[in-house]
């Protein structure tokens, strides 16, 4: 049995650069947060908090965007792997579209008075989010789309932004480093 097949699998060359620039909007965003936060607090409304935050929409949607394009390059005859794949899009999908329901109601306070926000969006969200794409990026790194340690980097970066927000520039960085080598087409296996 294989994990991906070959012979059906689309190409993606797009999957790479938007998995950069999104790991760059993220730093981006994490790095404004940090310029916005250094007289002590956010200043809701000011430059770098709406900059920031419409970096962080963009990454979140381009991370969508790589959540969809994973779950077409591993294309499977697995029945098993391929409820996996189905799975953990789905859950990518939802989770980013719960932050980018939360970051909406950050840049336009009337759509935060006007729909509150659930607790499960708050909290859930982003652990589907993260759990999806992680699922996914294991099965890329199974597929000889990324190295061993790439899915493992990512999620450090993603416990060190879920410690404490501060940890957004590091985190970013360490998401970015793990997407870095994201391929769109299987390394041929190594002889001898």
């Amino acid at each position: 049995m294989t994990l991906t097949d070959i012979r059906t699998r689309p190409a993606y060359p797009w999957l790479r650069p938007v998995a950069v620039a999104a790991s760059l909007l993220l730093l981006g965003y994490g790095l404004l947060r940090l310029i916005d936060r250094l007289d002590g607090h956010s200043d809701k409304g000011a430059w770098a908090w709406n900059t920031g935050h419409t970096m962080f929409l963009f990454g979140i949607l381009g991370f969508a965007a790589l959540v969809v394009g994973l779950h077409g390059v591993l294309r499977t005859r697995s029945t098993r792997l391929r409820a996996v794949d189905d799975v953990a899009a789905l859950a990518g999908l939802v989770g980013a579209a719960a932050f980018v329901w939360v970051i909406l109601g950050d840049l336009f306070p009337r759509f935060a008075d006007a729909v509150d926000t659930p607790d499960l969006v708050l909290l859930g969200g982003p652990a589907l989010f993260e759990v999806g794409l992680l699922v996914l990026l294991y099965r890329a790194a199974a597929a000889r789309l990324l190295p061993v340690w790439a899915p493992v980097l990512t999620l450090v970066g993603f416990v060190a932004i879920a410690v404490n927000l501060d940890l957004l520039p590091v985190g970013a960085a360490l998401v970015l480093t793990g997407l870095l080598p994201l391929r769109a087409t299987a390394r041929p296996p190594r002889l001898g």
